[in-house]
């Protein structure tokens, strides 16, 4: 918004030029109508005084109603001009969200009587940004592994010694050879084959029974039972003495009174059955057969 404003503000009169030889009565003539139109062109110049005054004090109501704040004046030629600058910046309102906030110390239960757990430790903090800017060294390289002659291991060698056991998630549990493998099966099945021995425990089928040698698991092995310290000194399951244990599963459970108490008593059931149905029992029908009278 401008305003132009004359700088001539004050009151021009107007000078009639008269020449040196007119007479005195063409001088107060000239006079008379000088005075006259001198008052008139200051009523004129009054009147156009208070309408300019009139229109700034509008332009300057107008400025303050649309929220102008400064006015800057600069003078451009004959005309002096106003402009208005509007402040179009209101004042920000802070948000509510305050961001990301940091990481807090405690964390409450989810009652009242649950009791509050450490989140966030200082100290511990501290140490842990201490322990990470110190760079460590990386450790060496593992010396290649040799053989008994001193030469480095071919790939093929290193592969073939990886499959030899299952790794060190499985302890390292060795693949037993394929020599002692028939050896081996004879201890595996006297291992499925325990659910016979003992009708009130139940045993999960394993998957490669009945199937030889091939059903055998590829990493496996066989250990001993270590001797325990019984409180009262005497020989257990446990902690036999060395004159009764045995090599093998299947002798130990050969020697076993219990075992063998009741393979006995299954195998007197089966020679009952088998001889109900077997010799010297045809007399026997046919005398059942005859009848009575």
């Amino acid at each position: 918004m401008t305003a132009t404003i004359s700088s001539d503000q004050g009151k021009q009169k107007a000078v009639d030029a008269y020449d040196s030889d007119d007479s005195p009565s063409e001088l107060d003539s000239s006079s008379s109508s000088g005075s006259s139109s001198d008052s008139s062109s200051e009523s004129d110049f009054e009147d156009e005084d208070l309408g300019s005054l009139l229109e700034k004090a509008r332009q300057s109501a107008r400025a303050k109603a649309a929220g102008s704040s400064t006015a800057v004046a600069t003078a451009a030629g004959d005309e002096l001009v106003l402009t208005l600058e509007r402040d179009d910046d209101p004042e920000k309102i802070p948000s509510l969200n305050p961001g990301p906030l940091p990481r807090a110390y405690f964390e409450l239960g989810k009652t009242r009587r649950d009791p509050s757990s450490l989140v966030l430790d200082p100290e511990v903090e501290l140490s842990q940004r201490a322990a990470s800017s110190i760079v460590a060294p990386a450790p060496p390289r593992p010396p290649p592994e040799l053989t008994k002659s001193g030469k480095p291991l071919t790939k093929k060698e290193i592969k073939s010694l990886k499959r030899k056991t299952a790794g060190s998630d499985w302890f390292n549990l060795p693949a037993p050879d394929e020599a002692e493998l028939p050896k081996l099966h004879r201890e595996v099945e006297a291992l499925r084959l325990r659910n016979q021995l003992d009708p009130k425990r139940f045993y999960r089928k394993d998957e490669g029974e009945g199937k030889g040698i091939k059903g055998l698991p590829k990493y496996f092995a066989i250990g001993t039972v270590l001797p325990s310290s019984t409180p009262f000194g005497g020989a257990s399951s446990d902690n036999l003495p060395r004159s009764q244990r045995k090599r093998t599963l299947v002798d130990e459970l050969v020697d076993d009174a219990e075992a063998q108490r009741y393979a006995k008593k299954k195998f007197n059931e089966l020679q009952t059955v088998r001889g109900a149905k077997g010799k010297n029992t045809l007399a026997a029908k046919q005398a059942r057969r005859k009848p009575k009278w």
